[in-house]
């Protein structure tokens, strides 16, 4: 096992001390949340009674697998806590996700939660945004449309691909990967990006975390947000 998935799984057990039997709990997606999702699985075997709102068809598919009970936000629309991974997140608790294409439903699980709990390994920790491209899931008909108005703010979006083809997510959408290198004010930002008819969300995440859970190889450090 190399170093990142020791770090993963640190931060994915301490997360687990905040899951209490009845919740109503969004899950992630990605490799961080994947290893949360797996050590969920083994508590529901042993007779922990928790059930998973899942973010991702991935996600979804993992959690069955582990005989994790599921219900969807339709059913479920208040989370009691919602805990997902980042791609990157700086020390104001700004944060990049999307890097599984999820950026659209992780927001909105994030947004019906009482409280977030985003889980990461130390290498996710940066001192500002923007190594890692920014995603935007965009609605495919205005995909030309939204790549010339990026272009002219100077964000160079790439889109995905998958095997070859263009990435779809799971609500059918396409997704453009932008460079925000030298952006600073993130809320602008994210506004500006909003107001382009097409782009669906962004993975600008902003005000969502209440704990950051930071793992490393030894254990993991907590961090409380005091928003």
């Amino acid at each position: 096992m190399d170093h990142t998935t020791q770090a993963k799984q640190q931060a994915a057990k301490a997360a687990l001390k905040y899951v209490e039997p009845g919740m109503i709990l969004g899950l992630g997606t990605g490799s961080t949340a994947a290893e949360l999702i797996r050590l969920l699985g083994e508590q529901v075997a042993q007779g922990f009674d928790i059930t998973g709102v899942p973010s991702s068809d991935q996600s979804a598919q993992l959690a069955q697998e582990l005989g994790i009970p599921l219900s969807s936000l339709q059913e479920s629309p208040v989370l009691d806590l919602n805990i997902d991974g980042a791609d990157e997140v700086d020390p104001q608790f700004n944060m990049i996700k999307g890097g599984g294409g999820a950026l659209l439903r992780e927001k909105i699980l994030a947004q019906s939660a009482k409280r977030n709990i985003f889980i990461v390994d130390q290498g996710k920790q940066v001192h500002e945004l923007g190594a890692f491209p920014l995603p935007l899931e965009v609605v495919p008909f205005a995909l030309e449309s939204v790549v010339i108005q990026l272009q002219q703010i100077d964000l160079n979006p790439q889109l995905r691909l998958q095997n070859g083809a263009p990435f779809k997510t799971d609500e059918g959408n396409a997704i453009l990967d932008a460079d925000i290198r030298g952006f600073s004010d993130y809320q602008r930002l994210n506004s500006r990006l909003l107001a382009i008819p097409g782009i669906v969300e962004t993975g600008l995440f902003l005000d969502y975390v209440d704990v950051l859970i930071v793992g490393n190889l030894t254990g993991a450090g907590i961090l409380e947000n005091p928003k």
